[in-house]
């Protein structure tokens, strides 16, 4: 299949690599990008043919990845429905926050379009992304769509396009809150007299560690935090410490508050 991305930023590059290392050929795929020390990396790098004439990226392309800043989507779409409409493409948009319907409308009628939402793990390919379609795109669509998200990681596909909303405030924002998590266990390590660079390491290795364990499970996370929690233990008594402080309710609260901002932010773009 020959591919096209349209932004050669930190996702289009990620998914590129990814797709190269599973045996894509670089002349399969081709990039539009507006930014020329970002076309002079992906040719060097990666090589593959970058250029800052969009049609000319897209004009053989069977699958086009939107992977440009939301607020570009539209210009960069409307401006390539002719060739859209002649080869009937399938489009993958990873363009955080742009409803199908949007995507649709710019792209012109008949364009079968997926929306993808991975995240920032999908950099060093393991990432998890969030996938959705229209009734209408068909299974050998959504394959394809499926098949370029595997490059940098595990795919779900979820029933309704709101869902994705969720996903975003779970997986896509969700790196940051376990970065936070180990920064400031890092912190209360070194307010206890542990060596701040020390502090650092373990958490940092822990969350790798910790990451490692679950992935490599039933997926059972209860089981796995009561594994370490010792009755009596020093694990039970932080557990505890975390209970008493409504660390539940926190969680529900942020996962609720970012999930009405990622639908605030579709409004704000006027999708």
């Amino acid at each position: 299949m020959q591919l096209a991305f349209l932004g050669g930023g930190n996702m289009g590059r990620a998914l590129i690599g990814g797709l190269l290392r599973r045996g894509t050929r670089p002349e399969q795929i081709s990039v539009g990008e507006s930014v020329e020390a970002a076309r002079t990396s992906l040719a060097r790098d990666l090589g593959i043919t970058a250029t800052d004439n969009n049609l000319a990226a897209v004009e053989n392309a069977e699958l086009i990845v939107l992977a440009v800043k939301p607020q570009h989507a539209a210009s960069v779409l409307a401006s390539l429905q002719p060739v859209l409409k002649r080869n009937q493409p399938i489009v993958l948009s990873v363009a955080a926050g742009i409803r199908t319907a949007a995507l649709e409308t710019w792209c012109g009628a008949g364009i079968p379009v997926v929306r993808a939402m991975p995240n920032r793990p999908a950099l060093v390919g393991a990432g998890v992304t969030g996938l959705y379609a229209s009734t209408h795109v068909g299974p050998a669509h959504r394959a394809a769509a499926e098949r370029v998200m595997q490059s940098v990681g595990e795919v779900v596909w979820v029933p309704t396009e709101e869902a994705l909303d969720v996903v975003t405030a779970l997986s896509g924002s969700g790196p940051a809150y376990f970065f936070l998590l180990a920064e400031l266990m890092a912190q209360a390590a070194t307010e206890l007299g542990l060596e701040a660079q020390a502090a650092r390491r373990l958490a940092v290795a822990t969350l790798h560690g910790a990451g490692l364990l679950a992935h490599a499970s039933d997926g059972d996370l209860a089981r796995l935090r009561a594994e370490v929690t010792s009755k009596g233990g020093t694990t039970e008594a932080a557990v505890r410490t975390m209970d008493a402080a409504d660390l539940r309710g926190i969680v529900s609260r942020a996962l609720e508050a970012a999930t009405h901002r990622s639908r605030e932010l579709a409004t704000q773009f006027g999708m």
